[in-house]
């Protein structure tokens, strides 16, 4: 593959991770998507005061919205790439106990090996897009 190829491809996963992860993060300010996210956090990270489930779910949706724009600029791409990938591992217990609880979380609650395995190439894809070229 030729640089130019490479440079292209680079572009457009990056611009797909920013959507992805901007439309996310803005749906974490839905009243609904933030009762269902704040249910997610397992019960022992629970706390009240500024680290209750409704204030981490508006920050996680802040993440992603600042995570995405982050790689589409150059003098942010290598930090976002990297803050992502820490973002998507701290955030896989909430993913643990929707898996855990199908019954109360119906679809959100993908199943845990395939929510492992997409996790683990999304933090690959987010670091590409952070570090490479």
């Amino acid at each position: 593959m030729s640089p130019e190829s490479v440079t292209y491809v680079l572009t457009a996963l990056r611009i797909v991770l920013a959507v992805v992860f901007v439309v996310a993060g803005i749906s974490h300010f839905a009243p609904a998507v933030q009762r269902t996210m704040s249910a997610m956090i397992p019960p022992r990270l629970r706390v009240r005061g500024l680290l209750a489930p409704r204030n981490l779910v508006i920050f996680t949706g802040l993440c992603e919205i600042a995570g995405g724009i982050g790689l589409l600029l150059e003098s942010t791409r290598v930090t976002s790439g990297v803050a992502l990938a820490v973002f998507l591992v701290a955030v896989f217990p909430a993913n643990v106990y929707a898996a855990r609880h199908k019954d109360r979380f119906g679809a959100v609650a993908i199943p845990l090996v395939p929510r492992l395995l997409g996790q683990l190439v999304l933090i690959g894809l987010v670091l590409v897009a952070g570090l490479a070229g």
